[in-house]
């Protein structure tokens, strides 16, 4: 059979990779669909996938709305070459090449809060695929696993840090360090939404940096941290999952590294204008089993974040918290595997009733 995978982010790269691995080693041609936004494309290469780049985005407002046009044509054209028997993605991009092409879509989803997504591409699915938390019922093809969509990588069952990665970024052994994430809210989900202001991420800095070594990850222009006591991140992007195992704490206005944090046993604060009432469903059930904290409040993060670097016992706590959440959690690359596997079937499987995906 032949798959093709979407990946437009790093996430989704992530996301993938697995099943297109042992769909390739099962016998099957698969092809993944890459854009060149943040570091997708070194992800890709890294991860050697079969894998062609459709085009570009910015993380800045409106830039995807200004490239759709380029984008589109370059997709339509690779469906027709590549021909797929079944196209998995996260929205528009996949649901739209199936329309055109007539190619059966699965489509993953895990956001309630950014509607566009679905809203424009589950009328072109032939199943929907969401975490458990997900607070809303999409259509009558609407299938929830018993996880995440970062289960697909950091699973127990396939994640394994892959390097020595205290040696690989200079910590010493004992050496206490925090990651702070920052957001450049570009995409067009975070249209009217922000994070933390220039001053709040100077005064998050320093205060970090009185109890651990702090690293950078910015996506923003408006970085103006140059002379504070932090570092960048300086490694290759794969790596980033073997330094969030390790950290002590990640303190984030984003959303997909708050969760890998959690899934890894590692203490997270998560602050934007997301967090709230309408909040995602996977943030609230974390923050209900104690493994991140939801806060809009700028004074809340600081007195957060204070608390659990001055806690040693802390990632101890955290990754014993870990291990009782994912004890039921599936490993969502067998899954995807799964419904590759049976895709001419999707509706009529019984191990995909109706709003219910097995863990097994």
């Amino acid at each position: 059979m032949r798959y093709l995978f979407f990946t437009n982010t790093p996430a989704h790269v992530h996301l993938y990779k697995y099943a297109v691995r042992e769909l390739q080693q099962l016998g099957h041609d698969v092809l993944v669909l890459g854009r060149d936004y943040g570091c997708t494309k070194d992800l890709l290469e890294y991860y050697d996938l079969p894998h062609e780049i459709y085009g570009s985005c910015r993380t800045t407002k409106y830039s995807l709305f200004m490239s759709l046009p380029f984008h589109y044509t370059n997709i339509f054209r690779a469906v027709h070459r590549f021909k797929p028997d079944l196209i998995f993605g996260m929205g528009g991009y996949a649901a739209h090449a199936g329309a055109v092409s007539r190619t059966s879509v699965v489509l993953l989803l895990d956001s309630e809060p950014t509607w566009l997504d679905y809203t424009v591409a589950r009328p072109f699915a032939k199943a929907i695929l969401t975490p458990h938390t997900f607070g809303k019922e999409l259509s009558e093809n609407h299938f929830q696993f018993h996880g995440f969509k970062e289960t697909a990588y950091l699973h127990p069952d396939v994640y394994e840090p892959s390097v020595d990665i205290r040696s690989e970024i200079g910590l010493e052994p004992d050496e206490k360090y925090a990651i702070v994430r920052f957001n450049a809210f570009g995409s067009h989900h975070d249209v009217g939404h922000h994070g933390f202001t220039a001053d709040s991420r100077r005064e998050l800095i320093e205060l970090l940096s009185e109890y651990a070594t702090v690293f950078v990850l910015d996506e923003s222009r408006e970085r103006h941290d140059g002379d504070l006591d932090a570092r960048p991140f300086d490694f290759h992007p794969a790596l980033v999952h073997d330094v969030l195992a390790e950290a002590n704490l990640l303190v984030a206005d984003t959303q997909t590294m708050v969760t890998e944090a959690a899934l890894l046993g590692t203490p997270a604060i998560r602050s934007n204008t997301f967090v709230g009432e309408n909040d995602m469903g996977n943030f609230v059930e974390l923050e209900r089993e104690g493994l991140i904290s939801n806060f809009k409040s700028f004074d809340e993060v600081k007195a957060r974040a204070e608390e659990l670097l001055t806690d040693d016992g802390a990632k101890q706590r955290w990754a014993e918290r870990r291990d009782d959440f994912l004890a039921d959690k599936v490993n969502l690359s067998e899954v995807i595997v799964q419904v590759a596997l049976n895709y001419g079937s999707v509706e009529s499987v019984d191990s995909l009733s109706r709003h219910t995906v097995p863990v097994r």
